[in-house]
């Protein structure tokens, strides 16, 4: 796990360095088959660092219904172990596929029941706001993405997509919720504005 710490102290007379704050957020990335986990750690002066990502397979499961339950039951283990203070989501986008679109929002409100059993408060993004704060552009390709990510917090070698995909989305939350601070407006209103 990564602590954040403030550079020594170098200045006569100085206090013990102190910690900085830190805000742990999981990203998810929802899906039928494999739904993306990221965690991340964002420190005060807006540096992050990658704690944990994971892809939960679930076509082993019997059938939809056991798909859902092993979503749930898998991201409330890890959610209890890593303890994350803020949760992102992705939204789910209008598929060619009606019962694709169906599907992947079952998967999605079962990763949100999980992450509201453990009190947290959800924040949900579209795939393009993702993308644009990841990326650059809200038409990033996955290789883009999963490129970007490695990047921006130092994970060496190829991440796999559906992981890669939720950490972008942690990492989106992380930078909208920094330029919310700054603006000291409320998001949906700062969201009206781009």
């Amino acid at each position: 796990m990564t602590r954040w710490t403030s550079l020594p102290a170098t200045a006569v007379g100085a206090a013990a360095a102190k910690p900085l704050q830190r805000v742990r957020i999981v990203g998810i990335d929802p899906g039928s088959q494999r739904t993306g986990v990221g965690i991340i750690d964002v420190a005060e002066d807006g540096r992050s660092a990658h704690v944990f990502h994971t892809a939960i397979n679930l076509l082993a499961a019997d059938d939809f219904a056991a798909r859902l339950k092993r979503l749930f039951d898998a991201l409330g283990e890890i959610l209890a172990e890593y303890a994350p203070q803020e949760a992102a989501i992705e939204r789910v986008f209008m598929a060619k596929n009606p019962d694709s679109a169906l599907k992947l929002g079952q998967a999605r409100g079962a990763a949100i029941c999980a992450l509201a059993q453990q009190g947290l408060g959800i924040s949900e993004y579209a795939a393009r706001e993702v993308k644009q704060a990841v990326v650059g552009t809200g038409a990033g390709d996955k290789t883009q993405v999963q490129h970007m990510i490695g990047l921006l917090l130092d994970i060496p070698g190829r991440l796999q997509a559906d992981a890669a995909d939720a950490l972008a989305v942690a990492l989106a939350h992380a930078h909208t919720r920094s330029s919310v601070a700054r603006l000291g407006i409320a998001r949906e209103a700062w969201r009206r504005r781009r």
